[in-house]
């Protein structure tokens, strides 16, 4: 236990709602994404498009569709396991959905980029300004956040994931607080 007074249960409830939280705010992104893919299907332009651009379209529609489902399963999982003493599990599985969704969000993100420069500036472009998306996306999602995690970032050691130990100083000099 930490100095929130939590217990075990405690915790898992609040690890759950955090990430839930976290999702209420990727999904509103994801369903924009779905909208605009669904509209470019009726628009004027898209029976032009070439065989490559129509395969990018459906590639990304269903990676956006895949990663608006990764990131509502765990509230599926939590209805479907509600009340069978489950929380922790709950949290470890839909993490890891959402770790996942996000990486299907990177290449949903990037085939809409690659679509949209490919119809408007070129292939080479397209391809190009894709992979910078990619990147970013997994630069910023994956790579930072694993090498902040890695140690490039030091924590106190009386810290863990934000909170304060027991008995633990404040961290600063002299055990002073902050506050």
């Amino acid at each position: 236990m930490d100095t929130r007074n939590e217990t075990p249960v405690e915790r898992a409830d609040r690890n759950f709602l955090e990430l839930l939280q976290e999702l209420r705010v990727i999904q509103t992104g994801v369903q924009i994404l779905f909208a605009f893919l669904l509209t470019l299907a009726f628009t004027a332009r898209f029976p032009e498009l070439d065989s490559f651009q129509r395969g990018t379209y459906i590639a990304t529609l269903l990676l956006s569709v895949l990663a608006a489902v990764l990131f509502t399963a765990p509230a599926a999982l939590h209805r479907a396991l509600f009340r069978r003493g489950a929380k922790r599990l709950i949290v470890d599985v839909s993490s890891r959905f959402a770790a996942v969704g996000l990486a299907v969000l990177a290449f949903a993100l990037s085939g809409a980029v690659l679509l949209v420069v490919d119809v408007v500036l070129g292939r080479g472009y397209g391809v190009s300004v894709s992979v910078a998306a990619l990147t970013v996306c997994a630069g910023t999602w994956a790579v930072l956040p694993l090498w902040l995690r890695r140690g490039r970032v030091r924590r106190s050691p009386d810290e863990h994931d934000g909170e304060r130990r027991p008995g633990a100083g404040a961290g600063l000099p002299g055990g002073g607080s902050a506050r």
